[in-house]
């Protein structure tokens, strides 16, 4: 039904894109992570069932936002920059993504 997702972590967009594209090929780790962690019937590896991905840790709360990006306490690609600013919202083949990695 829609053309567009836009997906939020603690309030701030992390990513916009074309539904199909975003399924197709998330650029924001968050993004990539929720997107392991749906379950799909009938998905197996040949090694039999694949078990369910999980985002490590909790999201912090509203009242002690990390500094930097607010993922990186839980980001697999984290980097030290992530740590100390926050990333620009970057244009991307008409997408969006606030991420360091596509800077």
């Amino acid at each position: 039904m829609a053309k567009r997702v836009v997906v939020m972590y603690m309030g701030k967009v992390v990513e916009e894109a074309l539904v199909e594209d975003l399924f197709l090929e998330p650029l924001h780790p968050y993004t990539h992570g929720l997107l392991e962690s749906i379950p799909w019937i009938g998905r197996k590896m040949k090694t039999g069932r694949k078990q369910l991905q999980e985002i490590p840790g909790m999201v912090p709360s509203l009242l002690e936002i990390p500094e930097g990006c607010r993922f990186h306490p839980r980001c697999s690609r984290v980097m030290n920059i992530c740590r100390k600013e926050e990333p620009p919202l970057v244009q991307k083949e008409g997408r969006r993504v606030l991420c360091w990695l596509w800077k």
